[in-house]
């Protein structure tokens, strides 16, 4: 049955307005994944078939698609976002909100949306306050096997990286990564559903959509000048494999 949905979130960061702005349109591989800029203006096309319907750099940008195929479990989706200077432009204030209409296990997936929302925001902060909006020199995003599906899937990456559930955030990790290459980075994001971790030059993201019906997946974004998209996924893709294969 078709339902709307919103979710609202309101935080404030330490970076520019437009810094935040430039991250939120051109820069979305850094923190979510690569898309298409929007056509700077009101009516112009935006990323996945979506129309700017609010154009007002740097402080209002809303993006908006109707008519989805209703078998993507959604037909309607819009992303509208509020910035506002703070300590005279040195910080920001941003509120963001997630609308539209689901069709489909209605219940599931705005738990899914909601869930997602605090851990890509903070991922988009970090981008910020850690990477200084650098741009992203490769990103990869995948999905573990079948096996990732399982209900403590999450605590079989966590495992594989010597963590546990209780491990907190701010933790150092210190593990074994693709081809037995050495892993060290601060875990900045734990709960029963995801995990992030950072390291000098990249962000690593592991989301445990086993919760939602799906499989555990993982997300790179790297900012080192010579980062490898394709060296990335399949040096990662074969770790994630290589966890379940295990398990």
């Amino acid at each position: 049955m078709s339902k709307e949905f919103e979710i609202v979130r309101e935080y404030e960061v330490d970076a520019t307005p437009e810094q935040v702005w430039e991250a939120a349109t051109t820069g979305t591989g850094g923190w979510l994944w690569p898309m298409d800029p929007p056509e700077p203006r009101v009516g112009g096309k935006g990323p996945f078939g979506s129309e700017i319907v609010a154009w007002d750099p740097p402080h209002r940008y809303t993006n908006r698609v109707a008519d989805i195929d209703s078998n993507a479990g959604q037909t309607l989706n819009q992303l509208d976002y509020t910035i506002e200077p703070r300590d005279e432009g040195r910080r920001a204030w941003v509120r963001y909100v997630h609308s539209g209409i689901f069709v489909d296990d209605w219940d599931n997936q705005y738990d899914g949306a909601d869930k997602h929302t605090d851990f890509y925001l903070h991922t988009l902060r970090q981008y910020l306050t850690r990477f200084g909006g650098r741009p992203i020199t490769a990103f990869t995003t995948f999905d573990g096997p079948g096996a990732a599906g399982a209900p403590d899937a999450l605590g079989a990456v966590e495992r594989a990286l010597g963590l546990t559930a209780d491990t907190a955030e701010g933790a150092r990790v210190q593990a074994e990564g693709p081809d037995g290459r050495p892993l060290d980075a601060v875990v900045d994001y734990h709960n029963e559903y995801f995990l992030g971790l950072r390291t000098e030059d990249a962000m690593i993201r592991v989301f445990g959509r086993n919760h939602w019906g799906h499989v555990v997946g993982m997300s790179i974004h790297a900012f080192a000048p010579d980062a490898d998209a394709k060296a990335l996924e399949t040096g990662w893709q074969g770790w994630l494999n290589g966890v379940f294969s295990r398990s």
